[in-house]
């Protein structure tokens, strides 16, 4: 295999890691209630309110305050509906860098931005909404371990970039297929 080749067949092997990630976590903002009560259940079942009451008093709190919303007021829950839709938006975009890494490396670079941007996001609007600290950190988390699929494929794709030019100067090379 040439180093091309292997170049573009890791690329995209990580991009189909993040682009399943993105999925997931969008899909499971759907049921979020449903989730909620799930979570609570098997925390309970493992003993969790014994070792860490912090993390129950919260689970609870956040169960109950999606259970108020979902009864009295479910048009709220239409936000994370959107937050999930656009995940499976953002998905998409990385069919770009698939199917053409070099010429739509401008998509990871976007997707680098945004998990950069989970930081400050998480830092500013969780003490104003009353998310403990601790929370905060875990989803500043998926911000950094975003990156590092994204950060791996910039890499691989300037490298395929090089190699490309390499071959024939001033001319970009089509894609493999």
């Amino acid at each position: 295999m040439s180093d091309r080749a292997a170049l573009l067949k890791g690329i995209r092997a990580w991009l189909v890691f993040f682009v399943v990630c993105l999925v997931l976590s969008g899909v499971t903002a759907f049921p979020l209630v449903h989730e909620l009560r799930w979570t609570e259940e098997a925390l309970r079942s493992l003993g969790v309110p014994e070792h860490l009451p912090g993390l129950m008093e919260w689970i609870e709190r956040v169960r109950d305050g999606l259970d108020t919303a979902d009864a009295d007021h479910p048009f709220l829950l239409y936000g994370t509906d959107w937050l999930a839709f656009a995940h499976l938006v953002i998905a998409v975009a990385f069919l770009g860098p698939y199917r053409d890494p070099v010429r739509n490396v401008w998509v990871v670079e976007f997707g680098l931005i945004a998990c950069a941007g989970v930081i400050p996001l998480a830092l500013i609007c969780g003490p104003v909404r009353g998310i403990p600290f601790w929370w905060s950190v875990l989803d500043m988390a998926f911000g950094v371990f975003g990156a590092v699929p994204l950060y791996i494929v910039r890499k691989r794709t300037k490298r395929l970039e090089a190699l490309t030019e390499a071959a024939v100067p001033g001319v970009a090379a089509a894609p493999a297929q």
